[in-house]
């Protein structure tokens, strides 16, 4: 393990050609790719088929709904990885480089809303009457505030209203959505399409449960959650727990110990939920769905890869390293690291990477994260760099490591 600051002075490679830096550019992620992609399929479908029936207009706007529905369906998520990293380290690494975007899916979410909703309003507009027309209208209303409240600005600066108003909202749209076909003289395609997403919909509250928790509080800082009721889940997956189950949901990665029942979450203060989690210390919370494949999952198309974290990103990275199924380097950037998350935390994690570089940011600053991680890669002989910290640093390693021609990876916070 390395502790102290790196002193010698490391010149990162180049950044790549203009063509291939601008594919790098944060606004064309893939994410935005796969958004612009819907929305252009959509586009291309309305000028080869105009002028467009009402019953057109309506299969299309289901099928957009569906698409929005379902890629955020937790069976959905973990199938697109499965598929995703059947990939064998043979495959050329450019390949495997795109493949690992796999968790960019929510583009397909965010381009199926917006068509649909697009549909749906030029649907109503061709002319609805009497109760259909108030059904209609009250719809295109809904589906202009879900829509406004889930752009970036007001996500970001109000993530809870933002969450009621998806949930609340969604499940209003969803049955105002049935309301129209119900009263629209229905046909098998729309109601078998409405079928399908409000099983969707509801699967994941059908495993709404209380389980127990037992808590550490190692430091004011964090919590080390405990659970043990019958589910060991997969080494990268997440679990949401709740304790206002329709109030508001948060996702932790799940640490599942090799050889052990159960798991633990790593929760650390960064709002008032999680504030007020440590705090109190709750004995029970809810949980609900399936646990669910997460952006660190993608190691495996690699054949080495360096995990990059601070403070409490080394949670989702733990479970990884435990497993050791993909060799790997971690660098670790966090405040005061044995009083933050004890000793057994520490030990644990430097008796399976004795060669990480733990960066002790209350001795020695905030360091350059890329430059560290580059090393790392360097060092190591990595194919790829997995980085789970806050929105900001996340994508300053990112998009400074993959503008210079290097796989890297990391959350882009769109739920």
């Amino acid at each position: 393990m390395t502790t102290a600051p790196v002193t010698r002075t490391t010149a990162l490679p180049p950044v790549t050609s203009a063509p291939r830096r601008l594919l790098k550019h944060p606004r064309l992620m893939h994410y935005n790719r796969l958004a612009a992609l819907v929305l252009v399929a959509n586009a291309a479908w309305a000028a080869t088929s105009w002028p467009l029936s009402p019953q057109a207009l309506t299969h299309a706007c289901l099928a957009n709904l569906a698409l929005a529905v379902l890629v955020r369906q937790q069976y959905v998520i973990n199938l697109f990885f499965r598929l995703a990293t059947r990939a064998p380290t043979s495959w050329p690494l450019k390949v495997r480089w795109t493949l690992g975007k796999v968790y960019h899916f929510g583009g397909l979410h965010v381009g199926g809303a917006l068509a649909g909703a697009t549909w749906f309003l030029a649907l109503t507009l061709t002319g609805a009457k009497g109760l259909t027309a108030v059904v209609s209208w009250s719809l295109v209303v809904l589906l202009a505030v879900i829509v406004a409240t889930a752009l970036p600005p007001f996500r970001s600066r109000h993530h809870d209203h933002f969450e009621k108003i998806h949930r609340f909202g969604g499940w209003t749209a969803l049955a105002l959505f049935w309301a129209h076909t119900l009263l629209s003289a229905p046909r098998p395609v729309p109601i078998t399409v409405l079928t399908v997403v409000t099983f969707s919909v509801a699967l994941p509250w059908l495993r709404l449960r209380k389980v127990d928790v037992r808590l550490e509080r190692p430091s004011p800082h964090v919590v080390l959650a405990r659970f043990d009721h019958g589910e060991t889940p997969f080494a990268g997956s997440s679990t949401a727990i709740s304790r206002s189950p329709l109030k508001e949901w948060h996702s932790f990665a799940n640490v599942p110990t090799p050889g052990e029942r159960g798991f633990r979450l790593t929760i650390s203060r960064a709002g008032d939920w999680t504030g007020s989690f440590i705090d109190d210390l709750p004995t029970r919370v809810w949980v609900k769905g399936i646990t669910t494949a997460g952006v660190a999952n993608i190691e495996t198309l690699f054949k080495k890869v360096v995990y990059v974290a601070t403070g409490s990103g080394i949670g989702p990275c733990l479970p990884h390293l435990l497993a050791a199924e993909v060799p790997s380097r971690l660098v670790w950037a966090t405040r005061d690291p044995r009083t933050t998350y004890g000793d057994a935390l520490v030990d644990e994690i430097l008796a399976v990477q004795p060669h990480a570089l733990v960066w002790d940011t209350s001795r020695h600053g905030k360091p350059d994260m890329v430059r560290l991680a580059y090393e790392a890669y360097r060092d190591f002989g990595a194919e790829a760099v997995i980085c789970i910290s806050n929105k900001k640093l996340t994508w300053q390693v990112v998009h400074g490591l993959e503008r210079r021609g290097i796989p890297a990876y990391g959350a882009i916070w769109d739920s």
